[in-house]
């Protein structure tokens, strides 16, 4: 039972990781962290960066996508290091805008966002699979590409209904089958690469005109939603062995491969199939793949792309229902929610929540789900995060930091400047617009809430919240 108590937390925070098993070595993080990244995004959103640009150009969305990811994922490194429980997040906020106050206010902000966004993302990637799923059975419409994402919810959540040691092994060995097709894909694409085609740059195509902006930053927050993923190691902390080693050397290692992995890829792909093909095809890598080897091996590299797919929609589950389960268990959200396995010891209800709710999103667009998914998370979460790192290090000394972001405070603001790039601009105004009315209504179901327990700021200002139930 030691090896579960993290020194660094107070007891409180400490609790619901107790209950839980560090059965995640580095190999496991690692493959959680790369499978929530991967998922079909990289395969079915190489036409959608190229139509944002216009061109092979969108590769420099990839670039500073990867760019903004390393940087943001070093917060999450060092926040994940230096406070390895159960939920990520939703401790890190209450501990650098202070337990006592307004620490309540932000993690019940940042619980009121997963409920939304747990939801969101899951349904995303059930969609994404249903939607490939295009290439055999292209008679499939609205009504069967979401009947096909709700059952995939179900068969997620089956196979997450486990051990968290057995999950880890799911993990590494879906892993080996989404590097297998990518490998495919890169080593294929570099023998046959037209370095011409590659590089067919359109008219003009680096005019820096204010459409060359709007559209470099709608390619990054596509590709920067390709690279998310790098954090859901973090919502695992309370189950990861020598975490003050472990998380941010999974967060680290994982961006940099998955970063390397998808520059390969987009430019071999376009190396080999007219960007102008590319841009407006729905299953590119599969044809890329049938230009090569043919129909059968199309279908082969489709299997594994559907693989991949719920391979993202496994780790995602993964990572929501742990943030339920840890407010649950601290008593700041339905009690219900923080019970474990009395064998497995791993969250039940949380679990089964989580996927329950994502199911009636399975029949809405992919295009919709993602873009609301990103811009609530900019609002909600990664931006409040950045500023939290310095809240912690300016307030919080004697919170132990076992990593330290290198060049301190350079990633963070990077990290900072990219988020706010990609969200502010004319096409994600209505997507602002949601996220903000969401924060008004999660701000005033705060306050009522604190008004009816007489927490913060209305009553005493110490110690957990009384429970919602």
């Amino acid at each position: 039972m030691a090896e579960n108590i993290s020194p660094q937390l107070p007891p409180e925070i400490a609790g619901p990781s107790e209950k839980l098993v560090r059965g995640m070595g580095l190999l496991q993080s690692v493959s959680v962290n790369m499978l929530g990244m991967i998922g079909v995004g990289p395969f079915i959103t190489i036409g959608v960066i190229l139509s944002a640009m216009g061109g092979p150009q969108a590769v420099l969305g990839w670039f500073l996508g990867a760019l903004f990811s390393v940087c943001d994922g070093m917060v999450y490194a060092e926040l994940g290091a230096a406070m390895p429980g159960v939920g990520g997040a939703y401790i890190y906020f209450r501990e650098a805008f202070n337990p006592r106050t307004w620490g309540h206010l932000f993690s019940f902000l940042f619980l009121w966002e997963t409920i939304f966004v747990a939801p969101l993302a899951i349904s995303a990637a059930c969609v994404g699979f249903a939607e490939y799923f295009h290439y055999f059975l292209p008679q499939l419409n609205h009504a069967g590409v979401g009947a096909l994402a709700a059952a995939v919810c179900v068969l997620i959540t089956f196979l997450l209904y486990r051990p968290v040691k057995e999950v880890g092994r799911y993990s590494v060995i879906m892993l080996a089958v989404v590097l297998a097709a990518m490998l495919w894909v890169i080593v294929s694409g570099l023998i046959h690469i037209d370095a011409k085609m590659a590089f067919d740059f359109p008219p003009g195509a680096f005019h820096l005109s204010k459409s060359f902006f709007y559209g470099l930053a709608g390619a990054t927050l596509i590709a920067m939603y390709n690279y998310g993923g790098y954090n859901n190691i973090t919502y695992l902390g309370g189950e990861v062995k020598n975490p003050g080693k472990n998380i941010p050397r999974a967060i680290v290692f994982s961006v940099l491969i998955v970063a390397v992995l998808y520059l390969l890829m987009s430019v071999v792909i376009i190396g080999t199939i007219p960007w102008r093909d590319a841009a407006v095809s729905h299953a590119v890598v599969s044809e890329f793949i049938g230009k090569l080897y043919g129909s059968r091996a199309a279908s082969v590299m489709t299997c594994l792309i559907l693989v991949a797919t719920l391979a993202g929609v496994f780790t995602g589950s993964l990572g929501y229902s742990r943030i339920l389960y840890a407010a649950g268990a601290e008593g700041n959200f339905f009690k219900v929610f923080g019970r474990v396995h009395p064998t497995g010891r791993f969250p039940t209800v949380s679990l089964l929540a989580t996927n329950a709710m994502a199911i009636p999103l399975c029949w809405f667009s992919l295009g919709r789900l993602l873009s609301a998914l990103m811009i609530i998370q900019i609002v909600f979460q990664f931006i409040p995060q950045i500023i939290a790192i310095f809240a912690i290090r300016k307030y919080r000394k004697e919170i132990k930091r076992p990593y330290g972001m290198w060049s301190y405070p350079v990633p963070a603001i990077v990290a900072l400047i990219g988020w706010i790039y990609v969200a502010c601009t004319p096409e994600q105004r209505e997507n602002i617009g949601t996220a903000v009315i969401l924060l008004l209504l999660g701000l005033a179901a705060y306050f009522l809430r604190a008004r009816v327990v007489e927490s913060w700021p209305f009553g005493q200002s110490g110690g957990r919240s009384s429970p919602i139930a």
